[in-house]
């Protein structure tokens, strides 16, 4: 005869930190990639510059492509 199998609801504690170790390795992939995190982004311009407008994620991405790779009006060779 089988014994039905309890229930355990999943540790929400386990689940958390399961959760932020995926975010941190999602995050260091695109750092390795050369793909900054917005969301750092946003949360270091609204703690260290307050009175400061954030750029959109559009801005954002534009900007960080044009100092990793260059401009039209400002290309880089190497």
């Amino acid at each position: 005869m089988r014994r039905p199998r309890p229930e355990a609801p999943p540790d929400a504690g386990v689940i958390a930190r399961l959760h932020a170790a995926w975010k941190k390795a999602a995050q260091t992939a695109h750092l390795a990639v050369g793909m900054p995190d917005y969301e750092t982004y946003v949360r270091h311009r609204r703690a260290a510059h307050p009175d400061q407008a954030v750029m959109s994620y559009a801005e954002f991405f534009r900007e960080r492509q044009d100092a990793r790779y260059g401009s039209a009006a400002n290309p880089r060779c190497c």
